[in-house]
């Protein structure tokens, strides 16, 4: 051992084999073969993934997804487009039926134009045109689906007649349409509004 300037310097050449660490032992309870054994199951582990097993794994569901987020967003897109599609073709239903029913309504508006521009000579001539109106609107409605409900002398009916009065009589049998005050009408097999009718209360039938 050398000193210089007062200090001690060890010369590593003079440490030898019993200066130096011992090597590790394997412990008794084979706590290290465990730990080797653990080490080769992850290497092998690794190895059966290959390098980058789970970015690869993961590109995967990351497209799998995108697939599906597109094809959810066409569906709502053709979902968005027959909804739009529907509404407008119903509105146009709507337009175009109103339409027809206008133009079935037409020539009884024009005969009511001439014949308010027509002096007429006599009561009766006017009254042949009143009914030749008539006559012509009941044909333009008939077209449309418009029905007279029966009401005179029939059953009274709930579901169409709504009773005005009740009147004591024999001239008719009971529970039965006396007179009628409004006529009812129905379109096709719906009601549009019951007849306004008196209705007979007849003890003797």
């Amino acid at each position: 051992m050398a000193r210089t300037n007062g200090k001690s310097e060890v010369d590593p050449v003079d440490l030898d084999a019993e200066h130096e660490l011992p090597a590790a032992e394997e412990d008794g309870d084979g706590t290290g073969e465990a730990r080797s054994a653990a080490s080769d199951a992850g290497q092998v582990v690794q190895e059966e993934r290959g390098p980058g097993g789970h970015d690869v794994e993961f590109e995967k569901l990351k497209r799998e997804r995108d697939t599906l987020l597109d094809r959810l967003a066409r569906l709502q897109a053709e979902f968005e487009n027959s909804r739009k599609r529907a509404a407008r073709e119903q509105q146009e239903f709507r337009e175009y039926a109103l339409a027809d029913a206008m133009k079935a309504i037409l020539p009884a508006l024009d005969s009511f134009e001439r014949a308010l521009h027509t002096s007429a000579a006599d009561q009766t001539e006017f009254r042949s045109g009143v009914e030749l109106i008539y006559k012509q609107l009941q044909d333009a409605l008939l077209k449309l689906g418009l029905r007279p409900i029966p009401a005179k002398g029939e059953p009274f009916d709930p579901h169409l007649h709504q009773a005005i009065e009740m009147v004591d009589t024999h001239e008719a049998e009971d529970h039965h349409v006396l007179e009628e005050l409004q006529r009812g009408y129905k379109l096709k097999d719906r009601l549009l509004r019951p007849s306004m009718v008196k209705v007979a209360r007849n003890p003797q039938h």
